[in-house]
């Protein structure tokens, strides 16, 4: 068998037992294999015979005392080529033809440091060497780098980015979703809680009077502002006049027409005593607004004087009306004598009436009915008015300037519609009601009267006078003598006094009593008892009408003196 030939500079000859060849591992090639160099041989120490003269070529160096000839060439000859012959293997031969200890020996040394052994294989394939190594084979083209192209790597990154948006979609939506959810629950709690605090603050609420339980007795026994103007309905075809007062309570955010009966006895500037139907025909805006002050003890801002002409604008203006009527009007247009047709105004719930139906409902009297019946549909005439008359102050003086009405001084345009405005938004919100001023029959104001709409709708006590103001005097006749009052009255206005009449109590009082509220009216109700000729022990401190300063009950030892 021949040796392998592995690229070494010289041959070998494959004998195990040639050992004279040593190497060392200087490093590894780019395939992972091992890379030896031969390791440099010391030279043998050889002594040569020491020649002597006369030897020459072809000298024994195995006779005695010959010594061996030196080669005569520098050039290395790997073969051997151009070498004398020799008689026998020199010493130390080597068997590429360098002559050991040479020179020419390390040079061949130096050229063969980084060359493979000559026993060694040479070197394998990477694929080989890993077959043979026992791991997978693997290739260059079976891996991919991220530049080349991939269109299955590209798909999957596609469908990864489309799974990763898609829920990232579902999850914002379903955030998006709990947050209307969450605000959506906190608006109802807010509206709810809102509302409950509203009706609970204006009392509304059932099962619960006012917000606080004090609050309320507060605001009717303690001073309220209160806004009052009066109207007077003048039927132009039909004659008589009807009288409301329209009170605007901004304390307590209560609306009111309180009706006033012809029948109320006032006093007249000369102090003496008329009737409210009289004074509307007789004194004048003027007089009358100062007349019903001194008795109810108001303050009456102006005066509305609204003719059946203009009510019947009113209604038109505001776009009709609805109501519950009480009776069946007929049409005042109809003829007498001829046969009965349909009523104008038919009795029922919610009734729409248009302006004449109105005039017609609101002047109507049935024969044999009472004054206060007729008082009454006028109130809620009125109050059908406030129901659709514009909340908006601007609005509500548009309308009453399109009436064109020639108003009184005391009532500009601009006053009355912003006054109207506020009463139609307590219309509109069920903040108002409408009270009838009951009367006796001689016209003076009963207790019930007293307690239930002078004292809780105008004020529950008198409005304060000023420095100058005379000092008003409520009489109450227990004398069982009618004609006393009237000599109490002209005592009181010779003195300088308001007179005002308290009505006449049924059952006789022995001893006549005068008393005052105020600790400031002390001595006004002494004077006062000096001026009608009573005692001052008569004089003390407790409730008077609410309408005066200071009460009188006259009782029977009253006599009329001075």
């Amino acid at each position: 068998m021949n040796d392998r030939y592995d690229g070494y500079s010289g041959s070998y000859s494959g004998d195990a037992s040639n050992t004279s060849d040593q190497y060392e591992l200087v490093g590894y090639d780019e395939y992972g294999q091992p890379v030896y160099r031969q390791v440099p041989q010391q030279p043998a120490q050889y002594e040569y015979p020491q020649a002597t003269q006369g030897q020459g070529y072809g000298y024994d160096p195995y006779a005695t005392g010959q010594q061996p000839p030196v080669p005569s060439y520098d050039t290395y000859d790997p073969y051997g080529a151009g070498a004398p012959a020799q008689q026998g293997p020199p010493p130390s031969y080597d068997p590429y033809g360098a002559v050991a200890g040479t020179g020419q020996q390390q040079r061949v040394e130096e050229q063969t440091a980084t060359a493979h052994i000559p026993a060694q294989a040479a070197p394998r394939t990477e694929p080989a060497a890993r077959e043979r190594d026992g791991a997978p084979e693997y290739r260059t083209e079976q891996f991919s780098f991220v530049e080349e192209p991939d269109e299955n790597s590209e798909d999957v990154i596609d469908w990864l980015k489309f799974t990763e948006s898609r829920t990232e979609r579902r999850e914002e939506a379903r955030r998006r979703g709990r947050s209307r959810v969450v605000a959506l629950v906190i608006v109802l709690v807010l509206c709810v809680t809102g509302g409950v605090g509203y009706l609970w603050y204006a009392g509304k609420l059932p099962g619960f009077g006012s917000a606080d339980p004090g609050k309320g007795a507060a605001d009717t026994a303690g001073p309220q502002n209160r806004d009052v103007i009066v109207v007077h309905l003048h039927n132009t075809k039909g004659g008589g006049t009807s009288t409301a007062l329209l009170v605007n309570n901004t304390t307590t955010k209560q609306g009111t027409t309180v009706l006033l009966p012809n029948s109320l006895a006032l006093t007249d500037d000369e102090g003496s005593t008329t009737t409210l139907g009289k004074s509307v025909g007789g004194d004048g805006s003027s007089g009358t607004r100062d007349a019903i002050d001194t008795v109810l003890g108001t303050d009456v801002e102006g005066t509305w004087r609204l003719d059946t002409p203009y009510l019947n604008n009113l209604v038109e203006l505001v776009g009709n009306i609805d109501i519950d009527t009480n009776a069946d009007v007929p049409d005042p247009a109809a003829k007498s004598g001829k046969k009965a047709t349909s009523p104008l105004v038919k009795k029922g719930k919610q009734q729409t009436l248009s302006g004449p139906m109105a005039v017609a409902y609101a002047t109507y009297r049935a024969p044999g009915e009472s004054e206060t019946a007729q008082l009454m549909r006028f109130g809620q005439v009125m109050q059908g008015v406030l129901r659709k008359l514009s909340s908006d102050p601007h609005a509500a003086t548009v309308t009453v300037q399109s009436l064109a009405q020639i108003l009184d001084p005391s009532l500009g345009e601009k006053d009355l519609g912003a006054f109207l405005a506020k009463l139609a938004d307590r219309a509109k919100g069920g903040d108002y009601k409408t009270a009838l001023l009951p009367v006796q029959q001689d016209g003076t104001l009963s207790e019930q009267a007293t307690d239930s709409v002078v004292k809780d709708v105008l004020g529950g006590t008198v409005k304060n006078p000023g420095k100058d103001a005379s000092v008003r005097v409520g009489i109450k006749n227990a004398t069982g003598v009618k004609a006393r009052t009237e000599k109490a009255r002209v005592s009181l206005v010779n003195g300088g006094y308001t007179f005002v009449d308290a009505g006449t109590r049924t059952a006789a009082q022995p001893a006549s009593q005068v008393t005052y509220q105020d600790a400031d009216r002390k001595q006004d109700a002494v004077e006062v008892a000096k001026t009608l000729g009573l005692p001052t022990s008569a004089v003390r401190k407790g409730k008077t009408v609410a309408n005066a300063d200071v009460s009188v009950v006259l009782g029977q030892n009253y006599t009329g003196g001075q």
